[in-house]
C-alpha cells in the first residue's frame, strides 16, 4: 500500500503523462528520448528555511528531514502525518539512523549520536574543529553502515570542502576540493558510488569497494544540462537516479548509463532540495524543499516553498542503510 493510498489522499494528479522530446520541426526525434512526466502534490505544509536531508526509516515507518537554517529534524509518520520537531541549536547539515535506534545528526561543530530517549545528543567526532566559516552538508551511509557527509564553506566558496566517511566512529577525508557536497547514493551491487558537488552542475560515479569503503576511478555520468542545480539524491531498485534541482521545480530521474534525463517530477516550489522513496514497498516518493534564496515575487509565485511533497512515480525504492555503530568489546 502506498502512502497516497494510505493516508487516503485522491485525486492528485500523479498519474503518468508521456512526454516525448521534439526536433526543432516539431517531429518526435525517437522512442529512445521518452521523458516520463509526473505532478507532485502536497503532502505536508511546512515553512522550512532549507529542507533537506531526506531519508525513510523504514524500521519506524517514519520520514525524516532536517531544515538547516532552522537548526531542526523532523520525523513524520507517514501514514497519520504526525510530525515530531527537535532542536539541535547548529545547523544541521544530514540525519540518518543508527542501529540502535538513535540518529546519527551532522552538526556545523561536529557529528553526533542524537538519542530519542532522553533527547540528549554525544560527539562522535569533529573533523572540522580546525577549519574556519565551514559546516556539514549531505550525507548517506553505504551499503556497510559507513557514514559518507560532506562539507561547505558558509560562504560557498569554490574548493574548500570535502567528502568523509564516518566507520564504526573512525573518520577518513574521502575526497578534498569539493564546493558544495551534495547527494550521494550507491548501486544495487554495490560496486558503483554516485556523487554531487553542486556548482560542477554534473553526477560524478566512483568504483566503490564495499569492504574497504575506498573509491577510485572518478568518472563524470550526468550532466545536468542548465535546468537546475543538483541537490539532493535517491536511487531506484532499477538503479535509476532520482535529482532534486535547486533552482529547477522538480526532480529529474536520470539513467547514469547513458546520461539521459528519463523522468521529471514537476514540483510547486523553486528550491527542491532532496527526496526519498517511503512506504511498505518504497513506491512513494517524498520531495523537501526550501525558501532561502527566493524573491518575494517567487515566494508569491510558490506559496508552498519550504513544504514536503509526494508523488507515486510507478516505480520502488531501495531501503536506505543505517550507521552501523561500533561494535562492543567483549
Amino acid at each position: 500500500m502506498n502512502v497516497l493510498n494510505a493516508i487516503g489522499i485522491f485525486g492528485l494528479g500523479c498519474a503518468l503523462i508521456a512526454c516525448q522530446a521534439k526536433s526543432e520541426s516539431g517531429k518526435d526525434i525517437s522512442q529512445e528520448n521518452l521523458v516520463n512526466e509526473w505532478d507532485a502534490s502536497l503532502y505536508l505544509e511546512m515553512q522550512n528555511q532549507l529542507g533537506e536531508g531526506a531519508i525513510y526509516n523504514h524500521k519506524t515507518n517514519e520520514f525524516w528531514h532536517i531544515d538547516i537554517e532552522g537548526k531542526q529534524f523532523y520525523t513524520t509518520d507517514i501514514v497519520s502525518r504526525e510530525q515530531r520537531t527537535f532542536d539541535v541549536g547548529d545547523r544541521i547539515g544530514t540525519i540518518v539512523p543508527n542501529d540502535l535506534g538513535q540518529a546519527v545528526v551532522a552538526l556545523q561543530n561536529g557529528l553526533y549520536t542524537y538519542d530519542f530517549e532522553s533527547n540528549t545528543q554525544e560527539l562522535i567526532v569533529n573533523p572540522l574543529d580546525t577549519i574556519s566559516n565551514i559546516r556539514f552538508n549531505d550525507g548517506k551511509c553505504d551499503p556497510a553502515g559507513r557514514l559518507w557527509v560532506g562539507s561547505m564553506g558558509l560562504d560557498q566558496q569554490s574548493y574548500r570542502a570535502s567528502l568523509y566517511s564516518l566507520d564504526q566512529g573512525i573518520v577518513k577525508q574521502q575526497l578534498d576540493s569539493i564546493t558544495i557536497s551534495n547527494g550521494i547514493v550507491w548501486s544495487k551491487d554495490q560496486k558503483t558510488m554516485y556523487y554531487i558537488d553542486t556548482p560542477d552542475e554534473n553526477v560524478k560515479a566512483y568504483d566503490y569497494d564495499v569492504k574497504t569503503g575506498r573509491i577510485s576511478n572518478g568518472r563524470v555520468v550526468i550532466e545536468i544540462g542548465g535546468i537546475g542545480y543538483p541537490d539532493g539524491m535517491a536511487i531506484d531498485s532499477e538503479d535509476m537516479l532520482w535529482i532534486a534541482l535547486w533552482n529547477g521545480n522538480m526532480v529529474g530521474r536520470w539513467n547514469p548509463n547513458t546520461g539521459e534525463l528519463i523522468g521529471k517530477v514537476n514540483v510547486p516550489a523553486h528550491n527542491i532540495t532532496s527526496c526519498a522513496f517511503v512506504g511498505e514497498r518504497l513506491d512513494s516518493l517524498i520531495i523537501t524543499s526550501a525558501r532561502v534564496d527566493m524573491s518575494e515575487e517567487e515566494l508569491e509565485k510558490y506559496p508552498l516553498a519550504g513544504s514536503l511533497f509526494v508523488v507515486v512515480p510507478g516505480v520502488e525504492g531501495v531501503k536506505s542503510t543505517f550507521y552501523k555503530t561500533a561494535v562492543s568489546a567483549q
